[in-house]
């Protein structure tokens, strides 16, 4: 053992000799020198290239690095046995993400890459104005040559999108409106946000399901249709008109929408925009992949029908005329608008589509109304409202929905006969979703209990109905006969006054002889 020892004591003395040797015979530089010619051998018969992505560029942060961890995160859940959790700001989901200095190998189109991520101590710093993290952080991507096209060329910009996708999934959605009269926010923006939860999806959403898939085929058509849109020309935009009476769903439509796409959604108040460079400021502050909505807009300003005015000189026929076929309405109180709001119908239809419109992509814009017959017909054509949906009463399919929602109900739960029953007066009864649901949540402890008193209820709805409607044809059938007397009586009097005036006309020529004679 002693000797052992000894040998090993030899040795480093024999390393320590060479080592004070070799730095006086070959000087810093020589060695640096060596090195990198020693370095640059090895890359040129390596058969990879490698890049860096660090988490710091100068003093702004680099947005390759955030997305490229983003993006494995997806890949590190599922093949990852060492990760790190992060959950950021309004977010409600955890992502995954590589521990310290561990490694993850990719595939795209074919080519195989190596992500590490390198952590690393930063060397103590000076003053400086913006303090740097003590870690340094980065990732390094391992890269087979033939492959660089392949990667510089669209890997990373196919990493960018997903992570753009997952940021935008795990992120909650946000509900914003404008300020009152214009005002900015402490970041001086003119719209205030909070987190958006609404439930509402498709699957829950009481409509027919032949309708309520083609809604979602063109949701996904649009949303999915960039390259489209750029061929073609158009504004990456599209306008949904939903009307229908009060309670039949037309707000749950629009969050289901913003749920389906994952977008954020815009409140917009148009009592409290005052001018219509207002409008367009509200516009331009808005982001991609949202949803704009006015609701009840034929209730927000005057946008009447201008043909519906009486001898066609509307509050909207004195202005000028532009490309989109709409005048200016009436001056500021008139019609009992506010007094100091300017905006016109013009600007409402160039804000939805034109020039300034396009200022963003990926947009939605949603108008909602109980009566659509009072909308002037230019906010109504194709470019500004391509889809019109009619949010009508409850029907027998949408029936069920509700059924399956609130009291766990499949079609084959009920008896055939309350079912045929139900069908049978659900589309008399003219009853809202609304009205249905409420019946159901009274008595969703006791599923029986609910069926017969909605049951009940579809009867008494459908009864006052069908006397409502043979009321009005009696009324009509009185009317109708009324005016045809009317009409025979009005020849009758016509004869009477002619045969009257036949008889003083001879009386006056008699008269006129016997003055003559």
């Amino acid at each position: 053992m002693k000797e052992i020892w000894t040998t090993m004591a030899s040795m480093m003395g024999v390393w320590a000799f060479c080592q004070s040797l070799l730095h006086t015979v070959f000087p810093p530089e020589l060695r640096f020198a060596s090195l990198k010619f020693f370095y640059r051998l090895l890359n040129w018969f390596s058969s990879y290239c490698y890049y860096d992505i660090t988490e710091i560029d100068g003093v702004n942060t680099n947005e390759l690095y955030n997305a490229v961890q983003l993006y494995l995160s997806s890949s590190a859940s599922i093949i990852g046995t060492r990760l790190s959790l992060t959950r950021g700001l309004n977010s409600s989901t955890i992502t995954y993400g590589l521990s310290n200095n561990d490694r993850l190998v990719d595939t795209y189109n074919g080519a195989t890459v190596e992500w590490e991520h390198v952590v690393s101590q930063r060397q103590s710093q000076t003053f400086s104005w913006r303090p740097l993290p003590e870690e340094k952080r980065g990732f390094t991507l391992r890269v087979n040559k033939k492959n660089r096209q392949v990667v510089l060329g669209s890997y990373l910009d196919f990493v960018m999108e997903k992570a753009n996708e997952i940021r935008r999934k795990n992120q909650d959605r946000l509900l914003y409106t404008n300020s009152r009269g214009g005002s900015l926010d402490s970041r001086g923006h003119p719209w205030e946000s909070v987190p958006f939860k609404h439930p509402s999806t498709f699957d829950t959403l009481a409509m027919d399901p032949v309708k309520k898939a083609e809604i979602m085929a063109d949701l996904l058509d649009f949303a999915n249709g960039e390259s489209f849109y750029q061929r073609t020309g158009r504004a990456w935009k599209r306008g949904y008109l939903l009307y229908g009476p009060p309670g039949t769903g037309k707000s749950s439509m629009i969050a289901a929408m913003a749920n389906y796409l994952g977008y954020d959604i815009y409140d917009l108040e148009l009592t409290e925009v005052n001018t219509n460079s207002e409008l367009r400021k509200l516009l331009m502050k808005t982001s991609s992949k949202s949803i704009i909505v006015i609701e009840d807009i034929d209730c927000s300003i005057n946008l009447t029908n201008r043909n519906n005015n009486n001898g066609g000189g509307s509050a909207n026929s004195g202005g000028r005329k532009n490309n989109h076929d709409a005048a200016s309405p009436a001056p500021p109180g008139a019609n009992g608008e506010e007094v100091g709001s300017t905006i016109t119908l013009s600007g409402l239809l160039n804000f939805t589509d034109g020039l300034w419109s396009c200022c963003g992509s990926e947009r939605i814009f949603v108008f909602t109304t109980n009566h659509i017959e009072k909308l002037d017909r230019a906010l109504l054509r194709s470019g500004r409202m391509d889809m019109h949906i009619n949010m009508s009463y409850c029907s027998f399919p949408a029936f069920k929905i509700l059924l399956k929602n609130y009291l766990g109900y499949e079609e084959t739960d009920l008896e055939k006969q309350v079912l045929e029953e139900l069908e049978g007066v659900i589309d008399e009864a003219e009853m809202t979703p609304a009205d249905i649901s409420e019946v159901l949540i009274k008595n969703r402890r006791d599923n029986k209990k609910a069926v017969q008193e909605l049951l009940e209820a579809l009867k008494r709805r459908a009864e006052k109905n069908r006397s409502k409607k043979l009321l009005e044809s009696n009324r009509n059938e009185v009317e109708d006969e009324e005016q045809e007397k009317r009409a025979l009586d009005i020849p009758k009097e016509g004869s009477d006054h002619l045969l009257e005036s036949c008889n003083n006309c001879e009386e006056e020529e008699e008269e006129d002889d016997e003055k003559i004679h």
